[in-house]
């Protein structure tokens, strides 16, 4: 409908889903024969969301429920009339972005028996509203109905009330009759007789009978698949890369870094490549390696210790795929396939970065990438769009000895 993509915090596209032809009969518009007859109004709907998470997990509580999104444009549709087709758009945005998982929606509101007095195809308001750019209207389902212009009349006649009436007065008083019976005296009240202690039996939980209480009701929700921590050491990849200040200082120390992280054992490290930079900025080449590590963290605590060794050689994120001192990427996990807001398993360029899957292949020959686009590493290193840009590997780097080779 509306050209132009839109972009993630990231700055990837986001995926689209559609709706087109939602039609329902409303009583919008400025003549008076609109608002009591009603005619029939079209809606198309263009959402921007994520769906990898979605399609990873094969789960609907990932991804946007266009059924729900679909009854909620109808209702808007047949909901109490407005005076423009502009308000019926920004309501219908409004709908579409109560779905947290919506970033962007697209609206085209078309008006085909509208009054225009020519002859004429279609009447349509196309908007697009985000995060930042909001609707200006929202949708009041509590209002009025629309269909109630059209029927709406003269009142029901009230039935007259029947005249309450009135009170009767109260009668005075009328004081006791004497009995003849000289009145009792008063008598004190007898003094309070302690009764004997009672021994109250303590009540303790059976093992006879099923437990029951609270917490037998409560399902505590499954932690996010990259807050699960393994059952026992698995292995992981992280991509390492460096072409500021000393990139080999600066990956040897890094490589000692995170060999000294709890829950963490570097287990081997890969050659050392020297590769050009990929992204278009100019910029000096990049020394990049891969390490194998054994880790009992879960996914996203290995995530932030990766951060926090970028940080403790003052990383900086101001230029996308720009020049940086040193740079860790998390690449596989053993087991997991997924993505979420700040994660996505396993990284979704390593299929094609020849700086990445070559080096890899060095130390893991029959290594295999999973999920989409993946396969043996030594296969994707050789067909890798980058591949050229892979000027020479140093085998033992570490140590700063060994030779390179093409």
């Amino acid at each position: 409908m509306l050209p132009g993509p839109v972009l993630d915090a990231h700055g990837r596209q986001l995926d689209q889903v559609r709706l087109t032809g939602l039609s329902a009969t409303g009583f919008h518009g400025v003549l008076d024969h609109e608002r009591a007859e009603g005619q029939v109004f079209v809606a198309d709907v263009t959402v921007h969301v994520d769906t990898r998470r979605a399609a990873a997990s094969d789960d609907l509580a990932h991804t946007l429920n266009y059924a729900e999104l679909a009854a909620e444009v109808v209702q808007v549709l047949e909901g109490p009339a407005v005076r423009l087709v502009e308000t019926l758009a920004e309501q219908i945005a409004s709908a579409a972005l109560d779905h947290t998982l919506v970033a962007a929606v697209e609206v085209a509101v078309h008006k085909p028996s509208a009054p225009v007095g020519v002859p004429f195809v279609d009447v349509v308001v196309a908007i697009r509203r985000d995060r930042v750019k909001l609707p200006s209207a929202r949708f009041d389902p509590a209002a009025a109905p629309a269909s109630s212009v059209a029927t709406i009349g003269a009142p029901e006649p009230v039935a007259p009330v029947a005249p309450v009436a009135a009170p009767l007065p109260v009668a005075a008083p009328v004081p006791a009759a004497p009995t003849g019976t000289a009145p009792l005296p008063a008598v004190d009240a007898p003094a309070p007789v302690p009764a004997p202690p009672v021994e109250v039996p303590v009540l303790e939980p059976s093992d006879d009978g099923p437990a029951t209480g609270i917490l037998d009701a409560i399902h505590l929700p499954e932690p996010d698949l990259m807050d699960r921590v393994p059952p026992g050491p698995v292995q992981a990849v992280l991509a390492l890369g460096s072409n500021m200040g000393d990139p080999r200082e600066i990956l040897a120390r890094a490589v000692e870094d995170l060999a000294s992280a709890p829950g963490l054992e570097v287990v081997k490290v890969a050659p050392l490549a020297r590769t050009a930079a990929v992204g278009g900025v100019e910029q000096p080449d990049f020394l990049n390696t891969v390490v194998l590590v054994r880790t009992t963290l879960a996914p996203r605590a290995l995530l932030r210790v990766a951060h926090a060794v970028e940080q403790e050689h003052h990383r900086t994120r101001e230029v996308r795929w720009g020049p940086r001192t040193l740079d860790v990427d998390l690449v596989t996990y053993e087991g997991v396939v997924g993505v979420t807001d700040d994660l996505e398993l396993p990284h979704p360029r390593a299929h094609e970065r020849a700086f990445v899957l070559a080096p890899w292949a060095e130390i893991e020959p029959d290594a295999v990438l999973p999920g989409l686009g993946g396969g043996p590493v030594a296969t994707l290193a050789a067909t890798a769009p980058d591949r050229e840009g892979v000027r020479w590997l140093r085998l033992d780097w570490t140590s700063g000895e060994g030779g390179a080779r093409p």
